[in-house]
């Protein structure tokens, strides 16, 4: 079926001449926030749609909540190892063969073992000490900027947090942080000229946080303290932890996904309570807990931080009057699902009250549901809370610069001010 998506009167500013039938692999078609339309009428015309791309890359796409939720949850019919993220990355060439030393590209046992190891590290006890510890970091956080008036709220806010608890966690020195967080958006921005635009880049960094996370290693080997990379390498030493090699990748993964996507989280919600003031007003008056915790899940499905994950059947299998066969490639557009009709009453609209919310910004369940769900819904609930209570009229003062990334629902700069 060639289904045309019509996504409206074209923006003269987006110089593409053809807005009727995207690439839905184009970095362009995210960084201009195109595609929610055009998964829009996926999911009424053709919800499990073969898409094939300018490359010539052909993949099923899964844009409803429930099938995402289905191929989430059935790991032996839909497997990550053959490629669990990027769909025109090949997984036995160096970049493939290292993301599948992930725990999202892993299938069972392997998959098992490496998550059974590394939750040592988000125990309720770890997360109840580091709460403790990021609600101050949340205050001065604000504190840093409340004075100016104005700031990237970006860069300045909503990159922070993610940094520190993530550095937190591993043990990362104070003035080492800054230096994560550049590798990270190098990693990130693999399609953004402004971070390197090209695998080369990513890979560099890739390497050169892997290594800091092997000295890392040597360093708490010797002197342990309390963080992940302590216990997992004194569980190692007792024969029931990760590699060298291992630790290394875990490094590389958690600082990609705990700090990335918790950042954009962070300034997608912010922009969705400038861009709803009836909605920011709510929390306002009420900045309870549970308020912001509910509100939080209204952000996580707003903002999507991951677009998607790859997924490679072993079988043949009818879904929706389709025939997915054994070995073709299997997209979970989580960013369409979070926007899914049927899921979701008024699914275009913010609503910080929504529930019940069963949104799939942390993956559709099973196996490979996001380990560190709770530690990024406590950092969204420690910096909102700060933010509604302590920043009036904050509103955007100028451009809004999106990441240029068919994988990371981002934004790169967010100029802010207030009262």
């Amino acid at each position: 079926m060639n289904i045309q998506l019509d996504l409206g009167e074209p923006d003269p500013e987006l110089h593409d001449p053809d807005l009727h039938d995207p690439d839905l692999l184009s970095p362009d078609v995210f960084r201009d926030q195109r595609h929610h339309k055009a998964f829009k009428v996926l999911r009424d015309e053709d919800p499990v749609h073969w898409h094939t791309d300018s490359a010539g890359t052909g993949f099923w796409c899964l844009t409803k909540q429930a099938d995402i939720q289905m191929a989430s949850r059935e790991p032996e019919l839909f497997v990550s190892g053959l490629g669990f993220t990027l769909v025109d990355i090949d997984p036995e060439d160096l970049q493939g063969v290292m993301m599948k030393q992930m725990l999202p590209g892993m299938d069972r046992p392997e998959h098992t073992r490496h998550r059974r190891i590394v939750s040592k590290g988000f125990s309720p006890r770890t997360l109840r000490l580091l709460e403790e510890h990021l609600s101050f970091k949340a205050r001065r956080i604000v504190d840093n900027v409340i004075g100016r008036g104005s700031c990237d709220f970006v860069q300045d806010v909503a990159s922070e947090l993610p940094l520190q608890a993530i550095a937190e966690l591993m043990g990362v020195p104070e003035e080492d942080r800054r230096k994560i967080f550049e590798w990270g958006n190098h990693m990130t921005g693999i399609d953004d000229p402004e971070f390197g635009g090209d695998t080369d880049a990513a890979m560099v960094a890739s390497a050169e946080m892997m290594a800091y996370a092997d000295e890392l290693r040597r360093k708490r080997s010797i002197d342990p303290r309390d963080d992940i990379v302590s216990v997992l390498t004194g569980a190692a030493a007792e024969g029931d932890g990760l590699s060298d090699a291992e630790l290394a990748v875990f490094f590389l993964l958690l600082v990609v996904a705990g700090n990335e996507t918790t950042r954009n989280a962070t300034s997608h919600g912010m922009r969705a309570l400038i861009e709803h003031p009836a909605e920011m007003e709510k929390l306002r008056n009420d900045p309870s807990p549970d308020r912001i915790a509910t509100a939080v899940e209204e952000i996580l499905r707003w903002a999507s931080p991951i677009l998607y994950f790859r997924r490679t059947a072993t079988r043949d299998v009818e879904l929706r009057g389709k025939t997915i066969k054994s070995g073709d490639r299997v997209v979970l557009w989580y960013a369409s699902g979070n926007r899914d009709e049927e899921a979701f009453a008024d699914s275009f609209r913010f609503d910080v009250d929504r529930s019940p919310n069963d949104h799939v910004a942390f993956g559709g369940g099973g196996p490979h549901f996001c380990l560190g769900a709770s530690l990024a819904r406590m950092e969204l609930r420690l910096i909102f809370t700060e933010l509604v209570t302590r920043m009036p009229g904050i509103e955007v003062d100028g451009p809004v610069e999106m990441l240029r990334s068919n994988f990371i629902g981002g934004i790169k700069r967010m100029p802010v001010r207030w009262s």
